[in-house]
């Protein structure tokens, strides 16, 4: 009697030992993907949903297999909602730990230095993983959307690579940019030069723009700082470009003539003395720190060579003369 007992209860051993090892091969085998793909999980998604979704996909066989690892480890509640990025060699219970410490799929976009507002605001419309709440892209609308009305928008988000995940609102992003602008700028304000010629560091940042757009040389950004610092202790014009192609906008075709550089605007420094009124684009680091802290010297003039866009720096009105007309009337 005994032994016909044990024999029923050995096969359910071996039974339920087969089973446990097909569990397990089964939840760690690499999906069937081939490439990297997203995943999403909605707000109040369960475990059953979410198994029942991937075998749908035909990334795994064995739905229940997931389900029963999620209750077994008591997690099958504690799963987060979001976009997921699973790459090729995840296991489906790798996937399960992914989505129950909520490691949500980061997407990029990317902010240039030298971009103006409009040009940071398309980028921001045209990318798909953000999510768009602002219903209007004009500066003074959007800088009150954001919590900051009465701001000027130009220059005030910093350029750089930001990580989100999908969804993020339009609000949320450039409210990170805003505050990193800030930071930035408040930490390179403390280290500045002594005397110079700054009420706020709201001017420091418009300088800093002017230098951002005149170069892309990293070893010309001081001495570029340095002549635009000495023309405004001398109570000279900066006469730069960049500032007249500001003023003109979308009339800017490629050239400056001699009649723009009459245009009536505040941002026309060839026309009104001191700095423009706001950023006309937005500056890094190594310029806002350039603005801050300038080289000495005596120059008050430069051109650009048209060789891998560096200038020449003069002295004297004169030398600037004949640097004119070596490198732009020849």
């Amino acid at each position: 009697m005994r032994k016909t007992l044990l024999i029923p209860a050995l096969i359910l051993v071996l039974a339920g030992w087969w089973y446990y090892q097909d569990v397990q091969k089964q939840l760690n085998l690499p999906l069937k993907i081939d490439g990297p793909e997203y995943f999403s999980i909605e707000s109040g998604m369960s475990l059953l949903a979410v198994a029942e979704g991937v075998a749908t996909r035909g990334w795994f066989d064995y739905p229940f297999y997931l389900q029963l690892a999620g209750k077994v480890r008591g997690v099958d509640g504690l799963i987060k909602a979001g976009e997921y990025q699973v790459e090729p060699g995840t296991s489906a219970l790798s996937l399960l730990e992914m989505i129950v410490a909520g490691k949500v799929a980061q997407h990029t976009l990317t902010l240039l230095e030298g971009w103006t507002f409009n040009q940071m605001m398309a980028a921001i419309r045209e990318n798909r993983f953000i999510r768009k709440t602002l219903t209007s892209t004009e500066p003074k609308r959007v800088m009150a959307g954001i919590g900051y009305p009465g701001y000027f928008a130009e220059g005030r988000f910093f350029p750089d690579t930001y990580y989100f995940p999908a969804g993020e609102t339009d609000v949320d992003f450039l409210r990170r940019a805003f505050n990193k602008m800030e930071t930035v700028l408040n930490e390179e304000w403390r280290g500045r030069m002594i005397g110079l010629p700054y009420k706020s560091p709201y001017q420091a940042l418009i300088m800093a723009s002017l230098i951002e757009k005149e170069t892309a040389m990293a070893d010309e950004r001081e001495k570029i700082a340095g002549v635009f610092i000495r023309r405004l202790e001398k109570n000279m014009k900066l006469q730069t470009d960049p500032t007249v192609i500001y003023a003109l906008g979308e009339n800017y075709d490629g050239n400056i003539r001699h009649r723009d550089l009459e245009i009536d605007s505040p941002f026309n420094t060839y026309r009104y003395k001191g700095l423009p009124p706001t950023p006309i684009a937005a500056p890094g680091r190594a310029s806002i720190r350039a603005a801050l802290q300038p080289e000495p010297g005596t120059e008050l003039y430069f051109v650009a060579t048209g060789e891998n866009g560096r200038h020449y720096f003069s002295h004297t009105l004169a030398e600037h003369n004949r640097a004119v007309k070596k490198y732009q009337l020849r």
